[in-house]
């Protein structure tokens, strides 16, 4: 039975990555008998240019019928007047409560070919290849709060973080699972020395662990070591489960470790549907130029395959596909360098199906 993908270009250079992934997926849909179909959808200021919403509800049914969700990108400065409700970002959050995607995947992974745009030495950055794995509907994000209130007359605000076991147990499965496709190794992120949350965060973890996941390495650190680590020795690192905050913090983190925000794939999981999206933004001073770079978003389409489709195969062909052209020394624009091989947009993603042809 086919799959059905839900594609929202957004704004900016969404459409332009989009297309790009699509076209992998095609050729790869041609190679791996897949049975592919596609459907287009609004979000984002282009949305709201048509609608007067940044998220329509139509947009909505169609992503909660889909088997996933390919997203571009969404903002611009022409909407930046709009009040917070009504501004593009809010496709993306409304989104992921529309559709419960509770879990966000974040990996970072460095090849040998990429070393030189790191901003680590390259002895530090070799080897690094490190999956974070950011619980996204709970924590402090999702907690009560209060804007400002007058107490004893000084003005204060606060913001409850609150986790409960069972959205921890959730995450930490997730996690596991994983880590046994990988090198089974993970790593739980907390501030036990200091949050209750995070006692039961790490007391839950160890839990889970040691009833369904023996067999796994498990090791727990607090947060700041664990930003610290990151800097100097990101090799050790295979799985990372945290919380939402935490994990906000840290894939922001690991993303500079690669030297380009334009490589970095991502995904955000549910248990009905999920969403990939690069981790770049709108872009819109290239917008319309063909000198995107659309590798973040082709990778993005293969973690969809592996992680919705469990089309492993298919995935490592795109995966392996897009390394070799690295390896060949084909650039887009915003990691080009003297004796590399300058490609456009279209120029990197037909070289990237010429590999996937091999």
């Amino acid at each position: 039975m086919g799959k059905h993908i839900v594609v929202i270009p957004g704004d900016g250079i969404g459409r332009e990555v989009t297309d790009a992934a699509v076209e992998i997926l095609k050729k790869t849909d041609e190679i791996y008998h897949l049975d592919f179909t596609y459907e287009w959808k609004d979000a984002g200021g282009t949305a709201y240019d048509k609608y007067g919403v940044p998220l329509p509800e139509d947009t909505i049914e169609a992503c909660r019928k889909g088997d996933a969700i390919l997203f571009g990108a969404v903002g611009g400065d022409q909407w930046d007047h709009l009040e917070p409700a009504l501004r593009p970002e809010k496709a993306i959050l409304g989104l992921r409560k529309s559709l419960g995607l509770y879990v966000n995947l974040r990996p970072v992974k460095i090849a040998d070919s990429m070393i030189e745009y790191s901003p680590l030495k390259p002895e530090i950055a070799r080897g690094t290849d490190i999956m974070i794995v950011r619980e996204l509907v709970g924590g402090i994000y999702f907690g009560k709060r209060c804007e400002s209130v007058i107490a004893g007359g000084v003005e204060k605000a606060w913001d409850v973080e609150c986790y409960s076991a069972a959205e921890v147990e959730r995450i930490t499965r997730f996690a596991m699972e994983a880590a046994g496709k990988r090198h089974g190794h993970v790593t739980s992120v907390d501030k036990s020395n200091v949050l209750a949350s995070s006692r039961l965060w790490r007391r839950t973890v160890t839990s889970v662990r040691d009833k369904e996941y023996p067999h796994v390495h498990l090791d727990h650190m607090y947060v700041d070591n664990c930003a610290q680590q990151f800097a100097i020795h990101p090799s050790f690192f295979d799985v990372v489960v945290t919380s939402n905050m935490f994990g906000d913090i840290l894939s922001d983190e690991a993303a500079v470790l690669s030297g380009s925000v334009g490589m970095l794939p991502s995904a955000s999981i549910g248990e009905e549907t999920s969403l990939y999206e690069p981790i770049h933004g709108s872009a819109p001073d290239i917008a319309g130029k063909g000198i995107a770079n659309p590798i973040a978003t082709i990778l993005s389409a293969a973690m969809m395959l592996r992680y919705s489709f469990s089309e492993d195969r298919a995935a490592d062909a795109i995966e392996k596909a897009v390394n070799d052209t690295l390896e060949d020394g084909y650039r887009t624009g915003d990691i080009y360098k003297d004796g590399m091989k300058k490609v456009n947009g279209e120029g990197m993603t037909e070289v990237i199906l010429d590999h996937l042809d091999q």
